[in-house]
């Protein structure tokens, strides 16, 4: 009996919450993204990413909406080294570490950002915004750039949605720095510009 009061009780807060439309402050997004490096003769890097997006909207005023967002990603990269110069005689093993270097390889990066959304509605279905985030990262190759594990990721982003009910629908060009500020031997870093197109759901 109090098995199937408590279901009741459950159904009845379900039902309460989808009834609810647009109350709640709360969204739960995917991502899919890719890009590549800023053009230069040094190396080669490129990328593709998947992202679950968990955004909490702070504040609403007359023209702005803010939000904040934590952004768990998977980012699977390729790099490689095109001048070989890069790794200088001065560093040990440097010949070994040249050819180790220039060998294409698999990068795995596990991040988790987070950011700050600044969103301008544009007529009920629309917006814009804009969107910087930063985060740690574990990156599971070491190249001359960067060392392996830990590291940060910041992202600058502007994007356009377009909303459904409850679903919003997103495209985010962003430009995205990867570095480990001086905490390991490597801290050249990647420069890259990306695309993403997304998904979310206000729960």
């Amino acid at each position: 009996m109090t098995r199937k009061l408590l279901l009741v009780l459950l159904f009845l807060m379900a039902v309460k919450m989808t009834a609810q439309k647009g109350d709640s402050n709360f969204s739960l997004g995917f991502n899919y993204g890719f890009g590549s490096e800023f053009s230069n003769r040094n190396y080669t890097f490129t990328n593709h990413f998947y992202k679950v997006q968990f955004y909490y909207k702070i504040k609403e005023a007359k023209h702005f909406q803010y939000q904040i967002l934590v952004q768990p990603e998977i980012n699977f990269a390729e790099h490689q080294l095109l001048n070989f110069y890069f790794v200088k005689p001065e560093t040990p093993n440097y010949q070994q570490k040249r050819d180790q270097y220039t060998r294409l390889k698999d990068v795995r990066e596990y991040v988790l950002n987070c950011g700050f959304l600044i969103r301008k509605p544009i007529g009920q279905v629309c917006s814009f915004y804009v969107l910087g985030s930063i985060g740690p990262m574990i990156t599971d190759t070491e190249t001359e750039r960067i060392s392996k594990g830990f590291a940060f990721a910041d992202v600058l982003a502007v994007g356009f949605t377009a909303s459904c009910n409850k679903c919003q629908f997103d495209i985010r060009p962003s430009i995205r720095h990867v570095s480990n500020a001086g905490l390991g031997s490597s801290n050249a870093g990647y420069n890259t510009k990306n695309i993403e197109f997304g998904i979310s759901y206000q729960l």
